[in-house]
């Protein structure tokens, strides 16, 4: 007999009829011999009707009371499904977060989880009862008790939870697709159903806005080792299993607020290749990269900065041993790049430093946290580590320094975040959640370099130009950035350097959610003179589109095949990011679809079936 959470959303308990719908399939889980718990969300559109109405009395509403008034919409679904099982025979509890033990932070509006006391749960449980929980929902460890609410998400956040505190068997996510998709069908009707994807495959699609799963959730299955499986409420397809790592005994208090890095990264294999002021057009990273592709040159890093005039500078780093062949690609091709308007004023150059080494830390935990690299670069700082490339990702940052600094930079952010380093030869064990695909999901074939394609049009990009290039510098951007809790996407650091009166200084751009860039950028333009920055700028019409998959390490072409789709779409890429399972590209907010059906097209990601999401 297995112990089981399901988890429903708001669509799938969007009715009366889908409620007994639900009950029905429940029903027959227990019968097939298992014990349940069910979270589940606010019926349909509630939650927000319940925002529409609270904005109607107050434009502000207080975040206490908005807790108070969206809590509400989960106890209606808890009630009339625990009806509908009872009057099927099964005997049926329903609980609030409060009641079932979700302990939070006294956070409003987005609480993390601190820890559940489960014996009630447990108790309901062994005395055969199916208990439905409100998600999205629990309350504070003070001695008040207010209710909190865990922000979007919260519902998946809570079914995971609860999975990884009771040590469930597994924890089943039922939404309106009947899996894990190549794209999101709304865009693409052909994508593709994953039988299973890695634990950090996952956390880079959910965190790149692929709504089938929140990213905290992800976040608890990995550090926690829950099995997890997406399915179909409408159908009994198998769904698509999240392949977490083994769990290494983390402890179940501070369950949401454990260390937020699991390890440092090195890696004094490396060199850096810069190819600068090329033009800004589309088609001039295809034609770089297609070439180093052919070349058989695998590239590590790639980044591409804000533009400057008319022109961008592009870098990415390789190890040591082919670094002459990726020089001589590179030189071979920066004529053929020149500017045709002006091409002595324009010519492109290729810049090329050997000493270099990557430092990295990496770790589920960093996800929706600001000051966690912040505290990155500050620790780098004060141990006088100047950072030469910034490269980011959602679980992920990486700083390519000086070689001679490397075992300073190393020593330093093992004491800063206390852990033990890791260098690259150690990182290149087989994955355990890739095998773990292989033995749930056996192909015929090779699992593809590339899983999935996801597409974010809410985020804007900030660029400060002329900042100091002295260590302490991104410390204190970034540090700013985290004290207004403004979480930070991409960040890529220019590689033109320019001397203004004998000072060294660089361009900078980032990333943050729509919502935050207005304020950021009055917030940094206030401090922008104080520390000697220049020009802040905001542009909210931009559009990331990302690939992800674990196995394109190793992969040379991949990158190639991405920008050439892009430019035979005429799509200029203005900035690149990459980790080592995925790359970035911003493009406009316009082009945006159009970016992402090309790519998925590019990469063969289309099925034969096409699938319709429920209304």
């Amino acid at each position: 007999m297995a112990l089981i959470v399901q988890k429903y959303g708001g669509t799938s308990v969007g009715s009366v009829e889908r409620i007994q719908a639900v009950a029905q399939r429940v029903y027959k889980t227990v019968k097939a011999g298992n014990s349940i718990v069910v979270v589940v969300s606010a019926m349909g559109k509630t939650t927000d009707g319940l925002v529409k109405l609270a904005t109607e009395i107050s434009p502000n509403p207080n975040r206490r009371e908005m807790d108070m008034l969206l809590s509400t919409g989960e106890q209606v679904t808890i009630a009339l499904l625990s009806m509908a099982l009872q009057e099927l025979g099964q005997p049926a509890i329903s609980l609030t977060g409060a009641q079932v033990g979700i302990v939070t932070e006294a956070e409003h509006s987005r609480a993390r989880i601190l820890h559940i006391e489960t014996t009630r749960l447990t108790r309901h449980i062994n005395e055969g009862k199916v208990v439905v929980v409100a998600g999205f929902q629990g309350t504070s460890s003070a001695g008040e008790m207010e209710i909190t609410t865990l922000g979007r998400g919260g519902s998946d956040t809570s079914a995971v939870a609860i999975a990884a505190a009771l040590r469930a068997n597994f924890c089943e996510i039922y939404t309106d697709v009947p899996g894990i998709l190549t794209t999101d069908p709304r865009l693409v009707a052909e994508a593709q159903l994953m039988d299973a994807i890695t634990c950090n495959e996952m956390l880079e699609l959910a965190s790149l806005g692929a709504k089938v799963l929140h990213p905290r959730a992800v976040e608890i299955a990995r550090n926690y080792g829950v099995p997890l499986v997406v399915r179909s409420s409408w159908t009994d397809d198998p769904g698509t299993w999240v392949i977490s790592p083994k769990p290494q005994g983390r402890s179940l208090i501070n369950l949401e607020i454990a260390r937020p890095v699991d390890h440092v990264e090195f890696d004094t294999d490396q060199a850096k290749v810069a190819l600068l002021r090329v033009p800004d057009k589309p088609g001039v990273a295809a034609r770089l990269f297609g070439e180093i592709s052919r070349q058989k040159v695998d590239v590590d890093l790639v980044i591409q900065s804000i533009h400057e005039g008319n022109s961008n500078d592009i870098a990415f780093t390789v190890t040591t041993p082919i670094l002459k062949r990726a020089e001589a690609v590179t030189a071979a091709i920066a004529p053929a790049l020149r500017s045709q308007s002006n091409p002595k004023f324009d010519e492109a150059e290729v810049m090329v430093e050997h000493n270099i080494a990557k430092v990295s830390i990496a770790g589920a935990g960093m996800i929706g946290r600001p000051g966690v690299a912040a505290k990155m670069f500050a620790t780098l700082a004060a141990a006088g580590v100047n950072i030469q490339m910034i490269s980011t990702s959602e679980v992920k940052v990486s700083c390519v320094v000086n070689a001679a600094e490397c075992d300073r930079a190393v020593s330093a952010l093992c004491t800063a975040f206390e852990m033990e380093a890791k260098s690259k030869g150690e990182l290149l064990t087989p994955n355990p959640c890739t095998e773990a695909i292989n033995r749930v999901s056996p192909h015929s074939s090779p699992i593809p370099p590339v899983r999935g394609v996801a597409l974010d049009l809410n985020q804007a990009r900030l660029a400060i130009r002329q900042l100091l290039d002295r260590p302490g510098m991104a410390a204190k951007l970034f540090g700013l950035l985290a004290q207004h809790n403004i979480s930070v996407d991409m960040i890529i650091q220019s590689q033109r350097c320019r001397v203004i009166n004998g000072v060294p200084r660089r361009d900078i751009a980032f990333t943050v959610s729509q919502v935050d860039g207005e304020n950021a950028r009055e917030m940094l333009t206030q401090v922008a003179a104080e520390l000697g920055w220049g020009e802040v700028v905001l542009d909210s019409a931009i559009a990331k589109v990302s690939i992800v998959g674990a196995g394109m390490v190793g992969q040379p072409g991949v990158a190639a095949k991405m920008f050439e789709a892009l430019a035979q779409q005429q799509i200029n890429i203005q900035m690149i990011a990459t980790s080592e399972i995925k790359i970035s590209c911003v493009v406009a907010q316009e082009q945006g679809v159009k970016a992402l059906q090309a790519i998925h097209a590019a990469f063969g990601l289309a099925g034969s079936e096409k699938f319709v999401v429920p209304a």
